[in-house]
């Protein structure tokens, strides 16, 4: 048994499973903010039973994803020690200001919130929902910085045979890990709203609380509209620095073999990746690739045959993850657009309710497919040009790693069949009687 390769697949396990519910934790925070303040404003009762009925969705989903994001560090000491070792100094210290500050600020708020309602004027409430939502979003930005600085390594010297931190702003400042951060936040609240818009427009199917659901429908749908396109313009700006710090992930992302100007993007491929070439390809449109990478039509665009193999992540998994991720990405500014313009009329179009219904889970498949992107694109390093995946696992036995594997996905399955039953009965249920 492959003990890299097991560490990896259950490290993937427990990180996939996780995101599952973090990024509606950041999305739902900010959606029952805005509602939470047009109740403080405005005294109307649906504000506040929306706002009630979204926060139990909230706290449930967040109750999931502090369990699975604390044993999720632990395996940095248990799988992954040779890597801990190595370059600790910078990510350890990262993920301790995430804990001891961000963490601890927003479970903090969040029993305020849970326990403040007749002990707090509807204002200052609102107020601490916000601060929720600011300490989730700055607990993401920690996160995302230790993952950047492993996409593009900056402010460190080695020293003493490891990686030591030299200058921590370039770190926290690093340009890959602020657009990640940018967009996998906007990707977030993406998330929340179509939670938010698919459970209301259930609910408008069924001309349940119309005149609250039509309100909440709306509010989400302006969130949603809004993170859409700065999610389709960050994901651009993203994509052009990939191309510069990250050829090898570039060019398999769009299994592009050739080194060449005025490279053309494949709308669908097949790689076949022992022969250096595409199997089926689909859509070609030359230079289009040159022009997403660089924003020059001439550009360019180096291919995976000038990249030694042993440099080269897995063609077929990073080209497809990039595939799904741009095409619902897409997909979301389109949709919100068109009921941003029917949304005085939601209840005239009932093809567009059941099609938002059944959209909920699609940009948890897109940050999903991004995550995916994220990681595999950077193969075979663990940080990027600096320390192979290989060399930074634990000194531990193959049936070890396999009998943790099985417990992860048995104890999280479990896990999360009882949060989701849970969501999904509140969901239907609706909120409490005025």
């Amino acid at each position: 048994m492959d003990v890299v390769f097991l560490s990896r697949l259950q490290f993937a396990a427990a990180t996939m499973f996780h995101f599952l519910f973090v990024p509606l934790t950041l999305g739902l925070s900010l959606i029952l903010a805005f509602m939470e303040t047009r109740y403080a404003w405005t005294k109307d009762e649906d504000y506040l039973r929306m706002t009630k009925f979204f926060g139990k969705l909230f706290l449930i989903n967040f109750a999931v994803g502090i369990v699975t994001g604390i044993t999720l560090e632990f395996q940095f000491g248990t799988n992954w020690s040779r890597y801990s070792q190595y370059v600790g100094d910078i990510f350890g210290s990262l993920l301790a200001i995430e804990a001891t500050t961000s963490f601890f600020l927003e479970s903090t708020f969040l029993g305020i919130w849970i326990f403040g309602w007749k002990k707090l004027s509807a204002k200052a409430h609102a107020v601490v929902m916000w601060l929720v939502a600011l300490a989730g979003s700055l607990s993401a930005i920690w996160i995302l910085s230790a993952n950047g600085w492993m996409q593009h390594p900056v402010g460190y010297e080695i020293r003493n045979g490891r990686a030591e931190l030299t200058d921590f702003f370039a770190v926290l400042f690093n340009k890959f890990a602020l657009l990640e951060m940018f967009h996998t936040l906007v990707a977030s609240y993406i998330f929340g709203a179509f939670v938010v818009m698919g459970i209301s427009a259930y609910h408008l199917l069924r001309k349940n609380e119309v005149r609250l659901f039509t309100k909440s429908f709306r509010m989400a749908l302006n969130v949603g509209l809004v993170a859409s396109v700065l999610a389709f313009i960050s994901g651009d700006l993203h994509g052009i620095h990939v191309a510069e710090v990250q050829p090898a992930k570039l060019a398999a992302m769009e299994a592009h073999w050739e080194t060449q100007a005025k490279a053309p993007i494949l709308m669908f491929a097949i790689p076949d990746e022992e022969n250096e070439r595409n199997i089926i390809e689909i859509g070609r449109i030359p230079g289009l690739l040159s022009f997403l990478a660089t924003h020059d039509v001439n550009a360019v665009v180096t291919g995976l045959k000038d990249i030694p193999k042993d440099e080269r992540p897995p063609v077929l998994i990073t080209s497809l993850a990039f595939k799904a991720m741009v095409g619902l990405g897409t997909f979301f500014p389109l949709i919100t657009l068109v009921l941003w313009i029917r949304r005085k009329k939601l209840l005239e179009t009932p093809l567009l309710l059941k099609l938002m219904v059944y959209a909920i889970p699609l940009p948890v498949v897109a940050l999903e497919a991004g995550w995916v992107l994220a990681e595999v694109g950077r193969q075979p390093w663990i940080v990027y040009g600096l320390m192979r995946t290989s060399d930074a696992a634990s000194p531990v036995t193959g049936p070890q790693v396999l009998i943790t594997l099985v417990g992860f996905i048995v104890v999280y399955g479990l896990l999360g069949a009882v949060g989701y039953f849970l969501m999904f009965r509140h969901a239907r249920k609706g909120p409490a009687p005025a």
